[in-house]
This record gives structure tokens, sequence and C-alpha cells, in this order.
């Protein structure tokens, strides 16, 4: 009976990822050509519109940009981010075009999020010294009198679902790269803040504003609330939830009760979804009122929130069926090709909000007359997010329930990091590091398969190695790069081979002579009949790419898509059985597998997946680094 319940969403998730595989161009990639396109990064182009002051479109945008530049390794997106924040801040990084710090408005602190990501890939300080400049904002916030955020300076007393996106995310972020965790307690609590006042508990629905003061003409006078349920109010509140989560530590006494909020937050926007569209109103609980529309920007956020929320865990798989029928929806809805072949998407209400001068009064008629246009920056760059979440489900069922651990005790370089504060900060081929050392890109897309990323920072044994599907050893310490280095030992080596024996998948990846350590990972291999030579080939000198080029054979049994990768500076290897020579480069073996017992074991002597072949800002286009991650995640998952 369990499986007969379990086969509808089993073949929900292979139609959504045929809908997706069947595309030439995914969507997200599609919307993007349009976005760099509408909002060029030139800003001496006077018949274009580039991102000419600080504001939070950019912010929605530039993350579905993001998201795209995570799927693809392509360069374009990366240098489109980084050029449009450039554009807004100064050379140092201590002015921003347009921003005030006085005026203390939310809206202007989601873009903190594009100058963290900045931050961390490239390591300038700019990007770290306007981001703090957006937190001591938000330290100096006007505060009700629980605590919450005021929406603004000039809306006194006033808290919107609108502000919980605007600033949450960044401020978890924030907080986690600098270690104040207490800031963790203030992130949950205006999330609980605002659910508490402004949740209706007949529908479950959000209202769009809460005045404490009750002073509001807007406002209730009895609930301080404002009269009607907004579409895109509740989609910012349900891409908060799922991006705060990110960043609110797994051992957060509160992150339970947010992730119940989420849940009560899906059932709701699942009752008012349009069961013949599949997308949302722009009023969400009156469908049937003249005039009300369905809405582009709020159906985007509410298939973002949802599939990311199943993706990570957060939601059930049960809602799927709702994001699959909602991005279907808005395709067929809001979606349009122009003449030239232009993507373009319709049915964005351009504004709405509350109070102010001309007085918004929150009335179904005030919401009605706002303008409804094509191409709105909320409404792009919330689909782009959804058509990347959802073009990531397409791929989750391979892993789903499958765990990947990353070696942090063979490997445990550590760096002061003065920027941040952090004496003894761990690097060097983690999964959280964006920058050229970083995993962050493999971890990616081990996530896209639904596989769930650990570090193990303890040395292997029996008992924490059980949890593990695939380990991973990469690069093990030298002396020279950590004076405590942990070396590999027989009980090490037994934990691992009788893992392996009993179905994990091993994967190492080392470094050449001279930059890593080969006796004792030696003694490791020997037991599946690999060598690790002393030897160094593929010596590039930049920007001579193709000293390091390998191309790959069509009948490789691991590399089913990548056909030129690039590998440099690595050591060969010799094998005899249970080994095979997988890759072979001028007589040199590049690339050993073998089978052993149930398990099975992969070596090549590079980091090789780090960002720096991995996310495109360095290498060559014709470089196939990615794919061919994707390909030994696909390998390690499936191939017996």
């Amino acid at each position: 009976m369990k499986k007969l319940k379990q086969l509808p969403v089993i073949l929900l998730l292979f139609a959504v990822g045929a809908n997706v595989q069947a595309q030439e161009i995914p969507m997200s990639q599609k919307m993007a050509a349009t976005v760099m396109k509408v909002w060029t990064t030139d800003t001496a182009d006077k018949t274009q519109k580039p991102f000419r002051r600080w504001n939070y479109d950019e912010g929605v945008i530039l993350k579905g940009i993001e998201g795209v530049w995570q799927q693809t390794a392509d360069r374009t997106y990366f240098k489109y981010i980084q050029q449009s924040m450039d554009n807004l801040i100064s050379a140092d990084g201590s002015q921003i075009t347009g921003y005030k710090s006085e005026a203390y408005t939310l809206d202007n602190v989601l873009c903190g999020r594009n100058l963290l990501m900045l931050y961390n890939v490239t390591g300038l300080p700019k990007y770290y010294k306007a981001a703090t400049t957006l937190y001591d904002q938000l330290k100096k916030q006007p505060r009700t009198p629980e605590g919450g955020f005021w929406h603004k300076k000039i809306y006194e007393e006033q808290m919107w679902l609108d502000g919980l996106y605007m600033a949450e995310s960044f401020y978890a972020e924030y907080a986690g790269m600098v270690h104040k965790d207490a800031d963790f307690d203030d992130v949950a609590n205006q999330f609980i803040l605002m659910e508490k006042h402004a949740r209706d508990a007949k529908t479950g629905l959000l209202y769009h504003g809460w005045d404490y003061s009750k002073k509001q003409k807007w406002a209730n006078p009895q609930t301080g609330l404002s009269p009607e349920f907004w579409g895109r109010a509740m989609g910012w509140y349900g891409m908060a939830l799922v991006d705060a989560l990110d960043y609110l530590p797994a051992n957060h006494p509160k992150r339970a009760e947010i992730i119940a909020i989420l849940n009560r937050f899906a059932a709701a926007v699942t009752k008012v979804q349009d069961a013949k569209s599949g997308v949302w109103y722009d009023i969400l609980d009156k469908p049937k009122e003249k005039g009300n529309y369905l809405e582009a920007s709020a159906s985007s956020m509410f298939v973002y929130a949802l599939a990311k929320g199943i993706r990570n865990g957060y939601l059930p798989d049960s809602y799927l069926a709702v994001a699959d029928k909602g991005y279907k929806g808005i395709l067929k809805e809001f979606i349009e090709t122009d003449a030239s072949g232009q993507v373009n998407l319709k049915g964005t209400v351009s504004v709405s909000g509350l109070g102010g001068n001309p007085y918004r009064d929150g009335s179904y008629a005030y919401y009605l007359s706002e303008k409804v246009i094509v191409n709105d920056a909320k409404g792009v760059g919330a689909f782009l997010q959804a058509s990347v979440e959802m073009e990531r489900l397409a791929k989750r069922n391979l892993g789903k329930g499958k765990t990947v651990l990353l070696d942090s005790y063979f490997n445990n370089e550590h760096r002061a990091d003065k920027i941040i504060g952090d004496p003894a900060l761990s690097f060097h081929y983690k999964w959280e590091e964006q920058d050229n050392n970083g995993f962050s890109f493999f971890a990616n897309a081990f996530h896209n398969y639904g596989v769930k990323t650990e570090t193990l920072y303890q040395g292997p044994t029996a008992d924490n190695l059980k949890k593990a599907d695939m380990y991973i050893i990469v690069d093990p310490d030298i002396p020279k790069e950590n004076p405590d280095a942990k070396y590999i030992e027989t009980p090490h080596i037994t934990a691992i081979t009788e893992w392996v024996k009993a179905g994990g998948t091993l994967i190492v990846l080392n470094n050449d002579t001279g930059n890593a350590e080969f006796k004792h990972l030696n003694n490791l291999l020997a037991k599946f009949g690999i060598h690790d030579n002393e030897d160094s080939r593929n010596h590039v000198v930049t920007p001579h790419f193709e000293t390091g080029a390998v191309m790959i054979p069509a009948t490789d049994p691991v590399f089913k898509t990548a056909k030129k990768i690039y590998i440099k500076e690595i050591s060969t290897f010799a094998v005899k059985a249970p080994a095979v020579a997988s890759l072979v480069d001028n007589k040199d073996i590049i690339i050993a597998t073998a089978k052993y017992g149930k398990g099975k074991v992969f070596v090549v002597a590079d980091p090789w997946f780090y960002n720096e072949y991995t996310d495109g800002r360095k290498l060559p286009a014709d470089y196939d680094n990615l794919k061919a991650a994707n390909d030994l995640i696909k390998w390690a998952l499936t191939v017996k």
C-alpha cells in the first residue's frame, strides 16, 4: 500500500524531469538572456536601462542570475553580477550610489546578498565593506517594542511581509560569516513576530502589513492589520523563509519553528492556487472578485519557495505537484516570445504598498489600481529563481536520500582572516567555500541530484562512515601546509576498505608531488590495486591552458558528457587488479577506478573539482570540468 501511495509522486518527478530536459535551452537561461539585454551593465548606453540606483529590484534579479551561473559555470553571468554591483559602489566600497542609511529602509538591504557572494568569491574587501554598511543599518534599525524591524523609518511601528525578504537572508548570511551567533535569534524572531501578528487563523494567509500602533488609516483598529492578502507580499515571505534557512544553524533552537512556519505557509498557499491555471491571483483569497487577475511575480515566488523547500527537505514531496502545476501555469499564462526571439514575462504588478504620499489605503480597489507590466524586475527575478529551482528538482531522484562525506581530517588547513576576524578559518577544498579553493560548485552539483553534503572532521571509522554513501579524500596534508598533519593510518585503512567492500564509493582527489602526502595514501590505495606515482605532468603557465588539456574518448566509462577537461600538475598511476586504467593520456594513467566488493573507487591526482576549475571564471568556455563533475556524480550514483 505504501508503494502505491508514493507512485504518483515518482511519476510526477519523472514528468518534471522530462519536461525540463526536453527544452533545448533551459528557461532560466532564456530569461537570463532577456535580463542582460533589458538591464544592461553598460552605463554609457543611454538607450538601455542599467541599474542606476541602489534598490531591491536588482537584488532579486541578480540572485536569479547567480543561480543560472551556478548551474552553467558560464562566466558571463558572474561578470554581469559583478559589473552591476561595481556600477553602484565606490572603488573601496565606502560609498553606495543612492543609498542613505538614515532612511532605515529594509528595501535597501537586499543587495547585500550580492555583495556577500562577490566577497566570498573574489575576496575583494570593497564588497565586504559595503555589505557591512548594510549590516550596520540593521543593527540600528528602528523596532517595535517586541523587536520587529520597522519596514522604513517613515513607516513608524510597521512590519511588512516584504521586509522579511529584504533583510533576513542577508542578515543570517552575514551573521554566519562573521560568527555573530546571537543574531540568529533576531533573524528567527522577525519571522515569528510577523506570523504571530499577521497570520489569519481561518485561511492561514498573512496580511501584507501590521501596524503596532494601530494608527494608520489602513490598519484595522483592533488588530493593526492591513485589509487584504496581497500575493507578492506572501511571496516575499515564503522566499525569505527558504533563503534564511540556508544560514540558520542546524542546531539553532528556533530552526524547527521556522520550518513549521514554512509548512503552514505552504499549506495556505496551496489552498488558494487557481485550479484551472495553476497560478495565483493578485489578491489571493478573492479569485471571483471583479478586476482581480492572475499575477506573475507572486506565482513565481510561490513556486520558488515550494520547490526549494522540497529540495532541501523542509517540505514534504506532496508539494511537488503544487510547484509543478504552478510552474507549468506560469509558462502558459505569463511567458511569451516576441518576434526577435526574446522571452518576456507578462502579468507583474509594478508596485503595491501601504501608506505614503499619495496615501495607499490597502483596499482591494487600491491593489487593483496599480499598473500591470511586462518584464518587471521583481517578477523576472522571481521567475529566474523559480526556473532554476524547478530545473534542479528534475534531477533530484537520482541521489535522493544519499550522503556524500568530505574529509576534513587528513585535509585540515587553517588560515587567519583579518577582515571577518577569524584567526583560524578552516579553508581549502571545503563545501561552503565560494572562492577558487572551494568546492561550492561541486556541492551544488551534488545537491542537484538530491545528495546531501556533509563534512567529516574526525578520522574515518566504521561508525562514522555508516551514514555515507560516498566518501571524498582530497589533497591530504603535508607538514609545510599543516604542522599538525594527520596521516592515513592502519585503523583508517581498515575502516575505509571494509566500508567500500560493503557498498561505499571512495573518491580520492590527490595532488602532485610536493603538494600532497603520498606514502600513507598509497598504503590505502594499494588495497584496491592502485599506486600514485610521485611525479608531475601537465605543467601550465597561465594563460597557456592548452598544456593542461586532456581529451576524453567517447568510450570513457565515467565521463559521458564531458569531452575536454583541464587538469594541471598531476601525478600518474600504476594499476593492478582489481583496479583498471579508466583514463589514459599519452600512455599515462590519469584516472584509475576499481570495483571492490560491493563498492567502487575513483582516483585522480588533482583536487580537480574545486571552483577554480568548475565555476567558469578562469578557464576558456570549451573546457567541460563542471560537466565532468556531474558525470562523476552520476557514475557514483548509478554504476554498480
